[in-house]
């Protein structure tokens, strides 16, 4: 595997969200500007779960602090559904939005770059600067919808590649939430020689029927748009991708990352001002959903929603292991699992389950949020505190 730094690149005629009309893909592509990226390429195919290979990967990931001299510091930061790899900084050139988790990572925060070797890669199958189905192939032709199925396992074994690249044996700290979680319990269970400590928050030891049928709707409506092309839309023009469909499922999707109690708490029964909902007009929180459907579909890419959720489908630690417990015995790092008490996507019977099962996990930390399952990404104060717990 080789590593290369950014290199210029053409900018972009101008800011995201610009035009009217959404882009067919709103996945990063070459000459756009690289921001922070840098890449790591595979020197060879990666062989996948499914048996089939996938030629010319490369990881795009970011990278804050300075790796100690024997490489004891480094912490692996890995993220969720349509998350990538700036977890902190500001928006900017080749980054749409600021950090993700910006109040945790960074000089003297929770993840304190000071002292923290800091590598977050955008995810396999993802789309920004990662390979996933935006990308093209070694023949030049976009991937699209002949890109390969993927798992959770597929994933890791890419990430596995990008720290041997790197020169990381070991990481001090793995963390992740959600799919990010799935995947830093991944590594835990079939890489445990290499993970120090884990924190896992709001994710599953498996997915189950409830999330499966979410995530089955959600991609039921990126695939019904006309617009889809069987996944073969990236060189459409602006409003030729699938981004109704896109829209319909981050709208689906938004509904399982909040709590009831906050969403009548915010909008209630009120109408969208200057609307009737009796003659055509929406309701408040139906506009905070198209806010969030439209937001999406310029930052990201219907086919790496449909990708990676279906890659969270495959999550099942146990799968092949002599199921979930023998698995989770695999797990020989101290362990932190956070459930959000509001989590109606992965509720906390989901991290009670991993408790029981993690030698290193001694109880479960709940935190206490009305955000539901988006309250590992925004009470970062609480999250600081599990993260303290690790890193002393």
């Amino acid at each position: 595997m080789t590593v290369r730094a950014p290199r210029p690149v053409r900018q972009r005629t101008g800011p995201v969200g610009a035009d009217p009309l959404p882009p067919a893909t709103g996945a990063w592509q070459e000459g756009d500007p690289v921001g922070r990226r840098r890449w790591a390429a595979l020197p060879g195919p990666l062989a996948l779960e499914s048996g089939a290979a996938l030629p010319g990967v490369r990881i795009a990931y970011e990278t804050w602090g300075q790796p100690a001299p024997d490489g004891s510091n480094a912490v692996l930061v890995l993220h969720a559904l349509t998350g990538d790899s700036h977890v902190s900084g500001p928006a900017g050139p080749g980054h749409p939005t600021a950090g993700w988790w910006d109040g945790l990572i960074g000089p003297g925060r929770a993840v304190d770059t000071d002292r923290w070797f800091v590598v977050a890669p955008n995810v396999l199958g993802g789309c920004q600067g990662t390979t996933g189905p935006s990308s093209r192939r070694p023949d030049g032709v976009r991937w699209g919808g002949s890109f390969p199925h993927l798992t959770v396992r597929d994933q890791v074994a890419a990430e596995v590649a990008l720290a041997d690249a790197l020169g990381i044996e070991r990481w001090a700290l793995v963390l992740g939430g959600s799919m990010g979680g799935m995947r830093a319990l991944e590594w835990a269970v079939g890489h445990p020689e290499r993970v120090g400590a884990l924190l896992l928050a709001a994710c599953p030891a498996a997915s189950g029927a409830e999330q499966l049928g979410w995530a089955h709707a959600q991609v039921a409506a990126i695939r019904s748009d006309p617009r889809w092309r069987g996944g073969d839309y990236h060189d459409a023009g602006p409003g030729g991708g699938p981004h109704a469909g896109l829209g319909t499922a981050r709208r689906i999707a938004h509904l399982t990352y909040r709590s009831p109690d906050e969403l009548d708490a915010r909008f209630g029964r009120a109408a969208q001002r200057g609307e009737d909902p009796w003659h055509g007009g929406r309701y408040a929180v139906g506009s905070y959903l198209d806010h969030h459907a439209g937001k999406l579909a310029r930052r990201f890419d219907a086919g790496s929603y449909v990708v990676l959720t279906e890659a969270m489908n495959s999550h099942d630690i146990g799968r092949g292991r002599g199921g979930t417990a023998a698995a989770l015995r695999r797990v020989g790092a101290p362990t932190v699992v956070a459930g959000v008490d509001s989590d109606r996507l992965y509720p906390l019977p989901e991290q009670r389950r991993l408790v029981a099962g993690i030698p290193g996990a001694d109880r479960l930390r709940v935190v206490e949020s009305p955000y539901g399952h988006d309250a590992f990404l925004l009470e970062v104060e609480q999250l600081g505190a599990l993260v303290a717990e690790l890193t002393g």
